[in-house]
């Protein structure tokens, strides 16, 4: 299978990778387990989580994820064989967020602890911390790096301009540089990472790790009409791609899919895939059906001819 590489680290990734939101709140600790048996099994390395996972869900405190994570990778004996990212900065309660020199320094350690690892393979920045220096996030992260408990650093949801300022403080003050971006990029959310953020990752050679892949799910072409939203716990997500151009897409998705004999979900991954900067499309799997059909995307080779056609229709 391809292997990339995630900027300057040397980390190499498989070209998919396993979305943690869902562990511990849609995929309870058996199917989580079985879906991380089955994606690691596959010859597939790169799972992606965070310290807030789940919790913006009634009864959850955020750390569900990282947990149930924790526990597969004791049992599962695999630690040296998954590329381990989490995030951090995100609210996880009163006075817990942001970037600065002490919240990193304590969240880190709790991470490091419900994860049952020493260390993190990829540590990413979850929001920008305006009020916080980029000086003195990153001399943080230098100091977890020379420790021995990160790997690589990442940001996630930073715009082209921040980032860019991060990277130029990282240079000039010698200090560690984020090596990946995760923007929210997709065949329908296109324009804010290609009208800015892409050309600073391939300025810098920065590894793209996608997130919402597959538009809340829009694009596996289960939601066509009013009444597929019906019943569907994600309306709210789903209704702004029910529109002309989102039915164009899924048209397009139909087409190249038919003419490969692949699924929507799997053609849409398989585009990501295809984009020069994208190390590896996040998405997350709620059952080993759904996981085995995304999986297959990383093998699909996408005709120039393909990609022409779900461009245009998605301009």
């Amino acid at each position: 299978m391809d292997q990339r590489k995630l900027g300057h680290t040397g980390i190499s990734v498989a070209p998919f990778a396993l979305g943690g939101n869902v562990f511990g709140w849609t995929a309870d600790e058996a199917t989580s387990f079985s879906i991380l048996d089955a994606f690691s099994s596959s010859g597939f390395n790169l799972i992606d989580t965070a310290d807030v996972y789940a919790n913006w869900i009634p009864g959850l405190k955020g750390g569900e994820s990282e947990t149930i994570l924790g526990k597969w990778l004791a049992r599962s004996g695999k630690r040296d064989k998954i590329v381990l990212a989490t995030k951090v900065g995100m609210e996880m309660g009163p006075g817990q967020k942001g970037l600065s020199k002490q919240y990193i320094t304590e969240a880190v350690e709790a991470s490091l602890r419900r994860l049952n690892t020493d260390y993190i393979d990829l540590y990413q920045s979850h929001e920008d911390d305006p009020g916080t220096p980029l000086e003195e996030t990153l001399d943080t992260y230098d100091r977890l790096i020379k420790q021995g408990k990160v790997r690589a650093i990442g940001a996630s949801n930073y715009t082209a301009t921040r980032l860019e300022e991060s990277l130029q403080v990282s240079s000039s003050k010698g200090l560690p540089a984020y090596q990946t971006l995760q923007p929210h990029y997709n065949l329908y959310d296109r324009a804010e990472f290609e009208s800015a953020a892409r050309g600073v990752c391939e300025k810098y050679n920065i590894g793209v790790l996608s997130y919402f892949s597959l538009a809340n799910g829009f694009l596996t072409g289960k939601y066509r009409t009013a009444g597929d939203l019906a019943n569907s716990a994600r309306s709210d997500a789903v209704k702004p791609y029910m529109n002309p151009r989102g039915m164009r897409i899924l048209a397009a998705l139909d087409e190249v899919g038919q003419g490969l004999g692949k699924t929507p979900a799997q053609i849409a991954l398989a585009w990501l895939i295809a984009q020069p900067t994208v190390a590896a499309p996040i998405a997350s799997a709620t059952s080993l059906n759904q996981l085995n059909d995304l999986m297959a995307a990383a093998q699909i080779p996408l005709p120039s001819e393909a990609i022409a056609m779900l461009n245009k229709a998605s301009d």
